[in-house]
């Protein structure tokens, strides 16, 4: 009798360390995501901004914790970004704008290289994205960085010069928004 009361209670500690989220902006990001077949640890969270409104909460997730964002975006390795809307309303004209705008940031304005993967990515960004909307962003070595929107895939882009390209957006030498490429690192 004792042993089953000492296991149940271990197997609810379990659960419950399992289950542990971070709170940013009012928004609940786990503490570990998958990519594949490995488990990837919150690196850090932050929000990002606009005129001064909450866009979205943004997580990263990579296999160790690491505040060098040139080895984060450079690595073949698994890692995840998390975008968790908060603001109710982003039009998918915008998003792809952003995203236009950051691609060409990222790749000192050479997106040559990853155009395909660009329209690719753009193409998945059809509908308005509302408050509570979840995109994760899940890189794979060897497979690609597949897009996850509002828990749908909705496909995988190939190479890792896009991976490097988009993971840039948030931590290449001219983010999106400072604040949340500090978060993000864990700073």
């Amino acid at each position: 009798m004792l042993k089953n009361v000492f296991l149940m209670t271990v197997a609810l500690f379990i659960g419950a360390t399992s289950a542990m989220a971070t709170e940013i902006g009012g928004v609940n990001l786990p503490d570990s995501l998958m990519a594949g077949k490995t488990q990837l640890l919150l690196n850090g969270a932050g929000l990002r901004k606009k005129f001064f409104m909450k866009i979205y909460a943004g997580a990263l997730y990579l296999m160790q914790k690491s505040d060098d964002a040139e080895k984060i975006v450079a690595a073949d390795a698994p890692m995840s970004l998390r975008m968790h809307f908060i603001y109710d309303g982003v039009s998918a004209e915008k998003l792809i704008g952003g995203w236009n705008d950051g691609f060409a940031q990222a790749t000192g304005g050479n997106i040559s290289p990853i155009k395909d993967g660009v329209a690719q990515f753009n193409s998945f960004f059809k509908e308005e994205a509302k408050k509570g909307d979840v995109y994760d962003f899940v890189y794979v070595p060897g497979e690609g960085v597949t897009v996850s929107m509002k828990g749908k895939q909705m496909g995988t882009i190939k190479g890792l010069a896009f991976k490097n390209a988009l993971f840039g957006i948030w931590l290449g030498k001219k983010p999106a928004d400072k604040g949340l490429k500090k978060g993000m690192l864990g700073k």
